[in-house]
């Protein structure tokens, strides 16, 4: 069996999601989709609106033959940490033949192109990206500015969208992995990432959550429209609660040693200490806003909250990527199940589908499923809801 595989959060799942599926499909000739899904948090520092179970069987319900978990180390993570960690377990499952993402616009050459560019970082290159990071500019930013001025041939946009950023970082990962997949980009239909604005059927997830956080006649219409039917059902039966991550989040800063913020993946510069000082006389909302520089993005300072929280370190997530890892299967396509779980299982990666499943980790493998179950908890915790984790759903 050959999939096509998909990274993605499905926060919630939408048109949009459900278009790159099919396309995927499609384009790839493989016989199954492998969807790779953060769990409960989000890369853009946020805790998912609805836990990831039912996101998981929301995937199934569409298309997906498969969903396994993005462990948490990553999910939370910047674009490079995340793509990476994303690519190192497809790395492991021999019947992964494709790898599909959305983008803003580029064909599979550009992108392969543009990060193959990226991996040629020599002392002048780091000297040029070290003048062009002292205005203020951001990391991202600063390193595409100095990419294209050593590679002028290269198409811009592929460096400044956020999708095609993401695509770029998974393209750069299969190079550093050693991977052989196919290269299958997706433009987007509709609205653009950040995009808050709803549309009539291709609304951006960002969107959509706004949506269902007014819940008024006029946005369930909007989201009947954006949803397919199952999920708005879902939806509509078993809405998303508020819950207080912000807040939690805000004092597991106060609480923490400034080094243990300093250790997150995504601090740097003694940044630290500003937002230890900034909690003090601040609500989330303005210790983000506060915080928020050329150089330092909302979504950026969102992520050091939140690996701060979870208690993500960089020193770790590196580690995590040093060995084989597994695979948590959240769900599986019902008819078929036991030739999908079948080629999942294969490589050297344990695949997890029951609890007695975990015993065969060891050292990081472990240490990083460990910090799933505990990213779990918090989000368990915070949302008072419950599910059995390690226990695959057959959808």
């Amino acid at each position: 069996m050959k999939f096509c595989a998909i990274i993605c959060e499905y926060n919630p799942f939408h048109n949009g999601h459900l278009y790159q599926m099919n396309e995927a499909r499609t384009r790839s000739g493989c016989d199954g989709i492998l969807c790779v899904m953060s769990g409960n948090f989000t890369q853009r520092g946020e805790a998912a609106i609805i836990g990831k179970y039912r996101r998981a069987r929301h995937a199934v319900e569409n298309g997906a033959d498969a969903v396994i978990e993005l462990p948490a180390a990553f999910s939370v993570s910047p674009a490079e940490l995340f793509a990476r960690g994303a690519v190192h377990l497809l790395h492991g499952v021999p019947s992964v033949r494709a790898i599909s993402f959305g983008c803003e616009n580029g064909t599979a050459e550009e992108f392969l192109s543009a990060a193959n560019a990226t991996r040629s970082e020599d002392k002048m290159f780091k000297t040029a990206l070290k003048d062009a990071l002292k205005d203020g500019t951001s990391y991202i930013r600063a390193r595409a500015q100095t990419i294209l001025a050593y590679n002028p041939e290269l198409d811009p946009t592929l460096f400044l969208s956020p999708n095609n950023i993401l695509g770029l970082e998974y393209c750069r990962a299969m190079l550093e992995e050693g991977c052989d997949l196919s290269v299958i980009p997706v433009e987007r239909v509709g609205s653009g990432y950040t995009d808050s604005r709803p549309r009539e059927n291709f609304s951006s997830a960002s969107a959509l959550r706004l949506c269902l956080a007014e819940n008024t006649r006029k946005s369930r219409i909007l989201l009947r429209r954006n949803l397919p039917a199952c999920v708005y059902s879902d939806l509509l039966a078993h809405p998303p609660a508020s819950f207080p991550f912000r807040e939690a989040a805000l004092c597991a800063l106060l609480r923490a040693d400034p080094k243990q913020i300093a250790d997150t993946p995504d601090c740097s510069e003694g940044l630290e200490n500003r937002l230890i000082a900034l909690a003090k006389t601040n609500h989330y909302d303005g210790v983000v806003q506060k915080t928020v520089s050329k150089r330092y993005t909302a979504a950026r300072i969102r992520r050091i909250l939140m690996q701060n929280f979870l208690g993500i370190t960089l020193k770790e997530t590196r580690n995590f990527l040093s060995v084989p890892l597994y695979r948590n299967v959240l769900a599986v396509r019902k008819s078929g199940a036991e030739k999908i779980l079948s080629a999942l299982s294969e490589g050297e990666s344990p695949l997890i589908v029951r609890r007695s499943d975990v015993a065969q980790l060891r050292k990081f493998a472990l240490a990083c499923f460990e910090r799933d179950i505990r990213s779990n908890d918090l989000y368990h915790a915070l949302t008072g809801t419950c599910e059995r984790d390690c226990e695959t759903l057959f959808v």
